[in-house]
């Protein structure tokens, strides 16, 4: 038994129902149904009674509901104290653009009621560094987009999401349903500088046209040069721009990141929160 799977059983013993567990979790419920499953492997007996409606705790699930509670609330204890020990007060998030708003609001709630006395700082980053300083330690964590050069860093995707072609309203692709990338062969694209990830300018970056460094300078070549560029689907744009899917392009992961080698309490807390 793990801490996240006991996190996992007190969410549907709670709930009384997987699917409701699983939105409170931020999971899918297949992987909820399957560590529940695992679980009572390893404990070799029944924990739950599952029928159409929900479930109910058997037996020996309600008796590891009290246990896992107090396992959970003392695992919650020993965190605060070795962070207070480590001299530990602050913790500073990178971030790429909106990315943290894009990870939810659940994961920052959660954050400062596990630890109210812990300022968090949030640095955003420009489009050139999609580790967002980690690699400078200018950051701890990071909440960005891939891909790009992982070597010493640790990652776990929160989400995936589709990518589209930003294009102006009054482009007469703007009206297709979906576009391929050959649908753009012709067509210039802003790009990133010289010395940018090669992993990340590779996926984010097809042709030669005007460098960008930000999301608004981006969103100002469209605007201003008529050069078309990439974005996730649902990515909020401005007045004039829309996002047309494009069907061969693979989607793009949401991460948390942080170093590989020693990440303190704090980063250990932050990730597991962020990933639910």
């Amino acid at each position: 038994m793990d801490l996240r799977t006991l996190q996992y059983f007190v969410a549907v013993a709670e709930e009384r129902h997987f699917g409701r567990a699983a939105t409170r979790l931020h999971i899918t419920q297949p992987p909820l149904s399957r560590a529940i499953k695992r679980l009572e492997a390893d404990l070799g007996c029944l924990l739950m009674d599952r029928s159409p409606s929900g479930v109910d705790l058997t037996a020996a699930g309600a008796a590891l509901y009290d246990e896992a509670r107090t396992l959970l609330a003392q695992a919650d204890q020993a965190r605060t104290r070795v962070i207070a020990v480590s001299g530990t007060d602050t913790i500073t998030v990178g971030t790429l653009g909106d990315t943290v708003s894009e990870a939810g609001a659940t994961a920052a709630a959660a954050f400062r009621e596990r630890h109210p006395g812990i300022r968090v700082r949030i640095r955003e980053s420009d489009l050139t560094d999609p580790t967002t300083g980690l690699r400078s330690g200018l950051v701890d964590v990071a909440m960005t987009r891939g891909p790009f050069d992982t070597t010493g860093i640790m990652t776990r995707v929160l989400r995936t999401d589709p990518i589209g072609v930003v294009l102006r309203d009054d482009d007469p692709l703007a009206r297709a349903l979906t576009l391929a990338l050959t649908d753009l062969a012709e067509r210039r694209w802003f790009r990133f500088p010289d010395g940018t990830d090669a992993l990340w300018r590779a996926y984010w970056n097809r042709g030669d046209g005007p460098v960008v460094r930000t999301v608004q300078e981006c969103v100002h070549s469209v605007l201003w040069d008529n050069t078309v560029g990439l974005a996730p689907l649902g990515h909020e744009l401005p007045k004039g721009l829309t996002t047309i899917p494009l069907r061969d392009m693979p989607p793009s992961p949401l991460l948390v990141a942080w170093p590989a080698t020693k990440p303190n309490p704090l980063v250990r807390s932050f990730v597991e929160l962020a990933t639910g």
